[in-house]
């Protein structure tokens, strides 16, 4: 199963339209070079924080190489510094390496390692390493079946809001014969639905 990658751009430009207002200094100014589509600025005042050990710089220094924003496309180069960011807990760089392990971009495809990384960032809360995993422990690819784990992981991300996860559970809850679970999650899920089509 291929991950898309327009899951990290949402993720990380849902960063840097709030960072401005949480990070201060050259971190903001990298931030705000960034929005402006201004990469190879963006670029100069995030390489020396990330240098210097600032996670959020190595994320934003990872997914600039992993994009090809600024620089030439490099998943190995992203790999490195999403690797540095992730070590020091940074859920989002967890959740980015995870993607990368499954898709098997600059690292060899490697399912164990993937699921290692999206829980990492899962357990930290993360919507999307929560519903890859479900997804994960589904399909059962390279990685053993379990729906009672798939289940778990589901139920933190549809509890958050996770549209597909709350589907997925009804879907599961379906082949399972527990009717009045999967009639639940199906309707959170076209009460969703309905909402988006309100706002359209």
């Amino acid at each position: 199963m291929k991950q898309s990658k327009s899951y990290i751009a949402k993720i990380f430009l849902g960063i840097l339209f709030v960072g401005i207002s949480l990070f201060a200094g050259d971190f903001e100014k990298g931030i705000e070079a960034y929005n402006q589509k201004n990469y190879k600025e963006a670029l100069k005042y995030f390489k020396p924080l990330a240098f210097k050990g600032n996670a959020q710089a190595q994320f934003g220094l990872g997914f600039m190489y992993d994009e090809g924003k600024g620089v030439k496309q490099d998943y190995k180069e992203a790999v490195k510094w999403y690797k540095l960011s992730a070590s020091q807990g940074y859920s989002e760089a967890q959740y980015n390496l995870g993607i990368l392990y499954e898709n098997g971009d600059g690292v060899k495809q490697n399912y164990k390692e993937a699921v290692k990384w999206y829980k990492l960032s899962a357990s930290q809360g993360h919507i999307d390493s929560q519903f890859n995993l479900g997804v994960m422990y589904t399909i059962g690819e390279k990685i053993k079946k379990d729906y009672k784990e798939a289940i778990k992981w589901y139920k933190l991300a549809a509890y958050q809001g996770h549209s597909m996860a709350k589907y997925n559970l009804g879907l599961m809850y379906h082949e399972k014969k527990d009717y009045k679970k999967a009639f639940k999650y199906c309707i959170k899920m076209e009460m969703e639905l309905n909402k988006i089509i309100k706002r359209l």
